[in-house]
């Protein structure tokens, strides 16, 4: 199997929900970041073999496949093809194995792979919803397998951030505290520049907007989401609006373009878990990939798992056994923001900076996702 290289990996900063990108169209979102993305690297975009988007609620100007027409209105060739994957939450760590695969299998050689989301735009969930107005109140119930082997109830996030918290006994206490230090380290990682390298401006915006000042006070006197929950706002990640890219190369592009790799993937997997607990599906997606790498969770330097919510995050780091000083470092979606689509490139792109800032050797991505799947994607740095 060949070598899949990443060359370079670049996300726009992310903008709150009414925020700096709310009127951004979502092919010029994703184009800022395609255009920043090939803009530093010395490689003719007519090289290209495919671009791989995330994107969720692919409905008004995210629908009719956005990778081509992100590309498209980054003006770069008509010659090189898109495509649009949705594995929800995950859907651009997707992208980027679905590069990587087709890098290794030997049958492209330069990949672009990256995501999109404007959720000021076009709302979460929207495309679940549109449905209704063909009769069909949710994507699951009146399917008779689904109804057979799932039942009716509620199919959400929030219920499921909420049995998570319970089921592994999170207090909300616990959940807050680790709440405000994704804040206290967002807020310190921009202070100190360590996105800088990461992040390409749309326009005169340049600076993440979701980080906020606040206290274990000011998050203890919020209402739960709903009667007996122990899920506040304040533990969930942020409705965002951003985009992200990743060059990645083969071997031969590599030498043939005169790129300078900064790390090669090592693994790249998925595995599933309860449709209904939705969000665990990280703790044996992780265990999945520690045993086909051989590898263990301390030898990962640096890891970011997706803060949906503080009880994915503290649950994972309670079965994997992890450092939670390795984990989101630099600050996490409650703080950051969580653009959807464009979320799983993003956090490429910051785990592919750190992993160099720490002189570190090996760094895992991971994001629970709709429907129960997860996936990891571990890099080792070079150099």
């Amino acid at each position: 199997m060949r070598e899949a290289y990443v060359i370079d990996a670049v996300r726009t900063p992310v903008g709150k929900r009414g925020g700096a990108l709310a009127s951004v169209h979502p092919a010029d979102l994703g184009a800022a970041a395609l255009r920043g993305l090939m803009g530093r690297n010395k490689i003719d975009p007519k090289h290209v073999d495919d671009v791989v988007f995330g994107c969720c609620d692919t409905i008004g100007p995210q629908a009719g496949n956005i990778a081509r027409t992100a590309w498209l209105a980054a003006g770069y060739p008509e010659s090189v093809p898109g495509v649009t994957v949705d594995r929800q939450c995950g859907s651009s760590q997707q992208s980027v194995t679905f590069g990587a695969q087709a890098i290794m299998s030997g049958t492209s050689e330069v990949i672009v792979a990256g995501g999109v989301q404007n959720m000021s735009a076009i709302p979460i969930s929207a495309a679940m919803l549109a449905g209704q107005t063909y009769g069909f109140d949710s994507p699951f119930v009146g399917a008779e397998g689904w109804d057979h082997r799932y039942g009716t109830g509620e199919v959400s996030q929030f219920n499921s951030a909420t049995m998570i918290a319970e089921k592994w006994d999170i207090s909300r206490r616990e959940m807050e505290e680790w709440a405000l230090r994704s804040h206290d380290r967002a807020r310190k990682a921009i202070a100190e520049g360590k996105f800088d390298r990461e992040i390409v401006p749309v326009g005169d915006f340049w600076i993440d907007e979701g980080p906020r000042e606040t206290s274990l006070e000011k998050m203890a006197g919020l209402q739960p989401l709903a009667e007996g929950s122990r899920i506040t706002a304040a533990l969930a990640s942020q409705i965002s609006d951003g985009a992200s890219a990743t060059l990645l190369a083969s071997d031969w592009a590599v030498e043939e373009y005169g790129l300078t790799p900064r790390a090669r993937i090592h693994h790249v997997s998925a595995r599933g878990a309860d449709p209904i607990y939705m969000l665990t599906a990280p703790i044996p997606a992780t265990k999945w990939a520690l045993e086909k790498t051989g590898l263990t969770i301390d030898d990962m330097d640096v890891i970011e798992i997706n803060e949906a919510f503080a009880s994915v995050v503290l649950a994972w780091i309670k079965e994997t056994g992890a450092d939670p000083e390795k984990v989101n470092r630099n600050g996490g979606a409650i703080a950051l923001g969580h653009p959807l689509g464009a979320t799983g490139a993003k956090l490429f792109s910051t785990l592919l900076n750190e992993l160099e800032r720490v002189n570190g050797r090996y760094g895992l991505l991971t994001i629970c996702e709709g429907g129960g799947t997860a996936n990891v994607t571990i890099i080792e740095r070079l150099g």
